[in-house]
């Protein structure tokens, strides 16, 4: 296993837009593409790993964007929003994990933990009362390991991939509060 210590996590700006695509479009394939029609997860991935979208990701002052590596090689990379830039609002004391995914190489090693703690610690620091995220209901890998580390069902929400409707399920922690 990957020592989990051997993982840095560093916050990507506009200087990293091409690697933030190329990781972000390598991650997604490898995790959804074979599951996917062809001609849906192209007109995705085409729009949603477009340079220009990217970049107004980037530069919102509501969400952040983090890339997990590996000494020198970026393995995987995570997008949090804050309130105002969520893609389903779930009020304003929470932060969204929109977007956590690492290489299918790197599955199972620690670095979604990495990227997932990361994620908390930033919800800390701005005293959130709670994390969210919405997770494909076709990724049972990825709803156990969110389960495994205490995130509970609370809804769910559409999204289209191309012209195919899918649904995630809504899944969030609560964090503790210093003092309680």
């Amino acid at each position: 296993m990957l020592e989990k210590r051997a993982v840095e996590v560093t916050e990507c700006s506009a200087a990293d837009l091409v690697l933030l695509r190329d990781t972000g479009l390598r991650a997604f394939s490898e995790a959804f593409e074979s599951m996917n029609n062809p001609e849906d997860f192209a007109a995705y991935i085409d729009k949603a790993f477009d340079l220009q979208q990217l970049l107004r990701e980037l530069m919102n002052p509501a969400s952040a964007f983090y890339f997990a590596k590996n000494g020198d090689e970026v393995v995987g990379y995570l997008k949090v929003n804050f309130p105002g830039a969520q893609s389903d609002p779930q009020g304003e004391n929470c932060l969204e994990i929109e977007r956590i995914y690492t290489f299918k190489t790197y599955f199972g090693k620690g670095v979604g933990e990495v990227l997932l703690n990361k994620a908390l610690e930033i919800a800390q620091a701005k005293e959130f009362d709670f994390i969210w995220l919405g997770v494909w209901e076709k990724n049972p890998r990825g709803i156990r390991f969110y389960e495994k580390h205490g995130f509970e069902r609370f809804g769910q929400h559409e999204f289209w991939i191309g012209n195919d409707l899918q649904t995630d399920i809504l899944m969030r922690a609560f964090l503790k509060k210093s003092g309680n």
